[in-house]
């Protein structure tokens, strides 16, 4: 089965992410935990809008927080920590020293969860850890596994049999991110 890309469509002149916004309980909670744990710093923010929010910025990233205090109204176990799931919804920052981000989360005695993903004898290690209103954040040293578009793969679904396969020119993840569209396309299709 081979799969080729096609679109009709030309990509937009999108440049970088610019800012990811998140809704917070108290905004001068999450500013501390942005500005100590993190390293982003205040920035001015419009004087037009009519809620409490603060901007930040670092690392070429802006992060917005709204105030919303009533965020958790309907969240009964908003005060029992939440389980650290790597596999929840999360925002991702690259960091050169994940030693020192442990070390720093130990000192501030935040609660983390670790994980390593392998792929061709690269290695990345990851961090996660909730901010005050529970959000997932994690830090590795995601640069060492290589971003390779999948249309540069050659894909070739795994079987339930004990076969030896072709090698794949991709990795471990392209190969069942791959698998995983094509049983997609094929549940549309019916």
């Amino acid at each position: 089965m081979e799969i080729e890309e096609v679109s009709s469509y030309e990509a937009l002149p999108l440049l970088s992410l610019n800012h990811v916004s998140i809704m917070c309980r108290s905004v001068w909670d999450s500013v501390r935990f942005y500005e100590d744990v993190l390293g982003f710093f205040l920035i001015k923010r419009p004087s037009s809008f009519n809620f409490n929010g603060a901007w930040l910025y670092n690392y070429g990233i802006g992060i917005h927080l709204i105030e919303n205090p009533s965020i958790d109204e309907f969240d009964i176990t908003i005060n029992e920590p939440r389980p650290i799931n790597p596999k929840d919804n999360h925002i991702s920052f690259q960091c050169t020293d994940v030693a020192l981000v442990i070390r720093r989360l130990q000192d501030l005695g935040m609660r983390y969860v670790t994980a390593v993903v392998e792929d061709g004898g690269a290695k990345v290690d990851q961090v996660f850890f909730h901010d005050p209103d529970g959000y997932m954040v994690e830090l590795c040293n995601c640069e060492n596994i290589p971003v390779i578009p999948i249309s540069s793969c050659s894909f070739k679904p795994r079987r339930q049999s004990f076969k030896k396969q072709a090698p794949a020119t991709c990795g471990f993840m392209e190969n069942v991110m791959m698998e995983s569209l094509s049983m997609d396309m094929l549940n549309f299709s019916f």
